[in-house]
């Protein structure tokens, strides 16, 4: 409202002409003011005429009116300048979280000072008479603070100026008369000079936390700076040395195709030979025996005679060997021996990444310690800093670790018939398959060719029947034999559960733990390599935990399922 009461003041004490505010301001006769020299300007510029009008209503007047200062209102317009010049500070009204005069009507504005003796806030104006009047020269006067009843007693509504070190609260004169009486108390002035040591004490320990944090981030920059630089060149040298083991591998390549490629030209350059051989003798033979026809047909007896010694002796058996062709001619052996150095080289490989995937865990940018024991934290303890991806809660975060699997026909065992792209398995009471040094030979059992490491990984086993175990484990786990130690779940080299039709067991190195749950047609298989967790969830509308190992796993997991009865399958499911 003052605002709005300053403008319009301000329209009514501008002049039309100049539209400043009046200065040396006259009325003429119709009663508009204006400055006294524009009015003068302006019918200056009529004299001619002899007609001289406002500018505002255009109203005449002849002859020209002789002009007055308007007193009144030359001091109104003097003291709207100086004002208008030397406004008010605008953050003398109060404003949220401002503290308000307690003596200001209307709009309030900002207390700048309480008094203690008073009980009540002041504005600058209002604050004056404490200042300038000897009955409130012992008044206390401190900064403007709000709710002042919080520094009076409760109990004898005094001022509180007391401080009880027995009970650490602040109390009133009367109160060191009664309930105090025997305490320590001293004055709330002197227990401001110890708690303010303190406060700096306490000041200090911050300034050096903050120099220690600070401290601490500045070698943590470094060190994340050193680490990139090591990490980009490891990846250099890591580069490198792939691309000469792929030149190697590239190089052996090379020489197996140059190997075949020599020994087949090789076996067909001695085959031509041995043909171009046996060619010639087939043609010394057929004139040979031309020779012989011929003496047949002789009518002279004394030139058969002479001629028979010679022609009808028994031909040589010469010196070309006899031929024994290989109706099955294939370099399928050394298929076979490319194939197991492929499968030694992914295997050795993968037990290769398993450590290289350890030690680059191992590589720590900074080390977490107890700063009140010095003693490092464990993982459980600094779990809150962990930078992994959070655990999977619902199916579709496990879908985005999904896995394809295959069942490898190597492994399989020979009453084992595998179908659907090898992801289907079925135990027949008829044997099919040859013997293959992977093979299992005494339990019904299949692992999966791919080896899972260094990640997480995620599939589903369908079972269709009420028999199964599914599973993982390292590749060294015995295949012959008619042991349980080769079975999944019983040794330590794999973990595995047991489904029944009402009932599941988790097993490992024999060790069993029974486990009841609902009926699930679908288990899905959950691996967080790095953190050592195989877990088991019954699959439906939720994902219902069955039982998790906790471990650590220092070998490649190869999945594998176990049947335990005919014409019940176990199939790996395609996950989408």
């Amino acid at each position: 409202m003052a605002e709005a009461n300053i403008l319009v003041a301000e329209q009514q004490l501008l002049c039309a002409v100049c539209l400043e505010i009046l200065k040396d301001p006259v009325a003429i006769p119709c009663g508009h003011s204006y400055c006294m020299g524009c009015i003068k300007n302006c019918w200056d510029q009529t004299d001619h005429t002899g007609v001289y009008s406002c500018p505002e209503c255009r109203e005449t007047f002849t002859p020209r009116p002789v002009l007055g200062r308007n007193t009144m209102l030359a001091e109104i317009a003097g003291e709207f300048k100086k004002r208008k010049l030397n406004p008010p500070p605008a953050q003398s009204y109060a404003g949220p979280g401002d503290v308000l005069c307690d003596f200001c009507t209307g709009r309030k504005f900002k207390a700048v000072k309480s008094c203690l003796t008073c009980l009540v806030s002041y504005c600058e104006t209002h604050v004056k008479p404490h200042y300038e009047g000897a009955v409130f020269k012992r008044h206390k006067l401190i900064n403007a603070i709000g709710n002042l009843e919080q520094k009076l007693c409760a109990e004898h509504q005094k001022v509180l100026e007391v401080f009880c070190r027995t009970d650490q609260t602040c109390i009133c004169m009367m109160c060191t008369q009664d309930e105090h009486k025997s305490h320590d108390t001293v004055s709330a002035k002197k227990e401001r000079h110890v708690k303010q040591k303190q406060l700096r004490e306490t000041q200090t320990e911050i300034q050096q936390i903050i120099q220690e944090r600070l401290k601490e981030i500045e070698e943590l920059k470094q060190a994340v700076e050193s680490l990139k630089r090591s990490a980009k060149r490891e990846m250099e040298e890591s580069k490198k040395t792939f691309t000469e083991l792929i030149q190697s591998i590239e190089k052996i390549h090379t020489e197996v195709i140059e190997l075949i490629g020599a020994k087949e030209k090789a076996a067909v350059n001695q085959a031509e030979g041995l043909m171009k051989k046996l060619e010639q003798e087939i043609a010394e033979l057929i004139n040979r025996n031309a020779e012989l026809r011929q003496l047949t047909e002789a009518e002279d007896h004394i030139h058969f005679l002479q001629k028979f010694q010679s022609l009808c002796a028994p031909p040589k058996a010469g010196d070309l060997p006899s031929v024994t062709v290989n109706t099955d001619i294939s370099f399928g052996a050394v298929r076979k021996a490319v194939s197991e150095l492929k499968d030694h080289i992914e295997d050795f490989c993968k037990g290769e990444l398993v450590k290289i995937t350890k030690r680059v865990n191992e590589t720590a940018v900074y080390t977490l310690r107890s700063r009140s024991s010095g003693r490092c934290l464990n993982v459980n303890e600094v779990a809150v800093y962990s930078l992994q991806a959070p655990e999977p809660r619902n199916r579709a975060d496990f879908l985005k670790y999904s896995c394809q699997l295959t069942l490898d026909p190597n492994t399989v065992h020979r009453n084992l018939c595998l179908s659907e792209g090898n992801r289907k398995v079925t135990l027949r009471e008829t044997q099919q398959n040859p013997d293959h040094p992977e093979r299992f030979d005494s339990w019904p059992q299949v692992l999966c060719r791919e080896g899972l490491s260094g990640t997480r990984c995620y599939w589903e086993i369908e079972c269709s029947g009420e028999l199964a175990s599914i599973g993982v484990t390292y590749k060294g786990i015995s295949r012959k034999g008619e042991y349980y130690s080769c079975g999944l779940g019983f040794n330590d080299k794999s973990w595995s559960l047991f489904c029944s039709g009402s009932s599941y067991t988790a097993l490992h190195n024999i060790q069993g733990t029974a486990i009841t749950a609902p009926r699930s047609p679908r288990i899905g298989v959950y691996l967080d390599f790095n953190a050592g967790t195989l877990s088991f969830y019954g699959v439906s509308d939720t994902m219902t935990l069955l039982h998790r190992f906790q471990t650590t796993f220092t070998e490649p997991l190869y999945p594998g399922v176990w049947l335990h009865y005919y014409d019940s399958p176990v199939t790996i499911c395609l996950l989408n």
